[in-house]
């Protein structure tokens, strides 16, 4: 399947699918995740993401990397880059999920704000990472 098109088939959609389950499941302690990104570099232009595979674990996706798979594909990300352009961390996550030949952008408002969701958190940074994928790796099939 080419990035940008939509999966057509039960295998395609199942980890998608997943990852909605996931995201809806823990959106302030992913929130909190995504402002630290953030505020570690607020200029760097890099975005929390998640690998599915081999198993699922967090990563960045910078926008460059996106924009250079964005031509490579023909330009059939452009609806995703015009998400990543007009991202603003201090209201929504943004989270670029990469699986089985697959891209998909998840974007949301949390309520409280992700500065507000990183003050409320009770982890550490590195706690809250293993505590997320620990859980994505039980609801999420790579």
């Amino acid at each position: 399947m080419r990035p940008g098109t939509p999966p057509q088939n039960t295998e395609d959609r199942k980890w998608r699918e997943q990852l909605d389950r996931f995201v809806k499941a823990n959106t302030i302690e992913i929130a909190a995740l995504a402002w630290d990104l953030h505020q570690r570099n607020p200029d760097s232009h890099e975005y929390l993401g998640i690998d599915i595979a081999p198993k699922p674990h967090f990563i960045t996706c910078t926008r460059e990397a996106l924009a250079t798979l964005n031509q490579k594909v023909d330009n059939r990300l452009r609806e995703m880059m015009g998400v990543v352009d007009n991202h603003n961390p201090e209201i929504e996550v943004l989270l670029i999920a990469i699986g089985n030949g697959q891209i998909q952008a998840v974007q949301y408002q949390p309520q409280p704000t992700p500065p507000e969701c990183f003050e409320e958190t009770d982890a550490d940074i590195d706690t809250l990472i293993d505590r997320l994928e620990q859980r994505m790796g039980a609801q999420i099939e790579p």
